[in-house]
């Protein structure tokens, strides 16, 4: 007899885990259930009037290891492979990122050659951090931070400027807080297994058996670094929308689990208002701090360990100007907490996915800045004022009700677009109120 598997929540996550469940043949029913009427979760994309696409969220997909060969054969069985805009190994936004630090762009060091020169902002070039950690013993702790973590094998300037800068742009986190173990596994398994970083990541762990498809030998071959959807990202949830509905998966929208209970039969009871789902077995692909919410009360113990993991969320504000030029070519930049606390970095998605422009081409950036707060609305202004950009977020003021919080950006915007006496254009499309989650 099939069994069925009810699937909490309507993102990627949720998406996929139906996409793979509906493959499997002891399965006799499978139902995703998403509590409002849109899937996709963080994965959303707008188009704007002149055709350029925005994206709400993330803004592509790297295609390294088994999962990203996965992820590729997926968007070719969805018959998605002539939507797919691919950066190349040898392509800009491939080879180049920056970090902003005392008000200027530097360029990230890549190759030998930019290893054994010096690279500022770093006082000596980084072929000596290199050198140190080859000679540091192994750590003898089962986890640590970040940071410890790379100012003991690295030195302190790469742990304070670059891990910094990476742990913001790819977390949202403190590099201070964040594990080494869970954020960084390979770092960390390479100094257990062959006491130095630089030594494990040279020698590898080993290749697994990764699934094998045109698009996936494609993305070999050229080195693919990531890649988006000619119609943005948000392709790909609805284009598995369609693909789960053709095989049968039951899809339920706006409807919001109330509740989880462990029936005398062994089978889990679904509450859903004033109705209910019985399944063989319950996929959550909901916040954990969400799940912690719904699980019975002999669940106790998993909810208090799940009430602990937090997340972070991200204002992403869209920017597209006419007439503008980027002075570099690259993926983006990313800022050190030393530098801007209030901004995490600038993505340069002109460069990366020109075909996403729109008609006249404007370019295209995405700004990202920790998110303060939910009724906390977003807007770029153009001062006119060269010496400042403003990020502005309305956010409430304890005691006031509503107030006005200013994210000096320190020129984090302006660098992209000259020195002093070069006017600033205006945004053309802005799409603020855009949150991002990060786990």
């Amino acid at each position: 007899m099939g069994r069925t598997v009810v699937v909490l929540g309507g993102g990627i996550s949720g998406l996929a885990a139906c996409y793979h469940l509906s493959r499997a043949p002891s399965l006799s029913k499978v139902i995703l259930v998403e509590g409002t009427e849109r899937l996709g979760g963080w994965i959303r994309s707008v188009r704007g009037p002149d055709g350029a696409i925005f994206e709400l969220g993330p803004r592509g997909i790297r295609p390294a290891g088994a999962l990203g060969a996965r992820t590729l054969l997926m968007v070719s069985e969805l018959g998605l492979d002539s939507e797919v805009l691919p950066v190349r190994g040898d392509h800009p936004a491939a080879q180049n990122r920056f970090l902003y630090v005392g008000g200027a762009l530097y360029p990230l060091p890549t190759g030998l050659r930019g290893l054994l020169r010096p690279s500022p902002p770093f006082s000596k070039p980084l072929f000596w951090a290199g050198l140190r950690e080859l000679t540091r013993p192994r750590g003898k702790e089962p986890d640590e931070t970040v940071h410890s973590f790379t100012q003991r094998r690295l030195g302190p300037e790469v742990a304070s400027l670059a891990m910094d800068s990476l742990c913001r742009g790819v977390f949202a986190g403190n590099s201070r807080e964040l594990s080494i173990r869970s954020c960084f596994p390979s770092l960390f398994q390479a100094e257990q297994t062959h006491r130095s970083v630089l030594l494990g990541l040279l020698l590898g762990a080993g290749q697994s058996p990764q699934p094998d498809s045109a698009l996936v030998r494609q993305a070999r071959a050229e080195h693919w670094s990531q890649w988006s959807l000619r119609g943005g990202l948000e392709m790909l949830p609805q284009s598995l929308d369609a693909h789960l509905t053709s095989r049968g998966v039951s899809v339920l929208r706006g409807q919001p689990v109330c509740g989880l209970s462990l029936q005398a039969d062994g089978r889990w009871k679904v509450s859903l208002g004033d109705s209910s789902l019985d399944a063989d077995h319950v996929i959550s692909a909901v916040p954990a701090s969400v799940l912690s919410e719904l699980l019975p009360a002999e669940a106790a113990p998993l909810a208090d360990v799940l009430r602990t993991i937090t997340a972070v969320s991200v204002a992403v504000v869209n920017l597209q100007y006419r007439g503008a030029r980027l002075p570099v070519q690259g993926f983006g930049h990313l800022v050190p907490s030393s530098e801007d606390p209030g901004v995490l970095g600038i993505v340069y998605d002109s460069v990366a996915f020109p075909e996403q422009d729109g008609t006249p081409p404007g370019l295209r950036v995405t700004c990202y800045v920790p998110f303060l707060g939910d009724a906390g609305r977003f807007l770029v202004t153009d001062t006119r004022d060269q010496r400042l950009c403003l990020i502005s977020g309305a956010v409430p003021t304890a005691g006031t009700g509503s107030g006005c919080h200013t994210i000096r950006t320190k020129g984090a915007t302006k660098s992209l677009f000259g020195p002093s006496t070069q006017e600033l254009h205006p945004p053309v499309y802005t799409r603020p109120l855009a949150k991002t989650g990060v786990s």
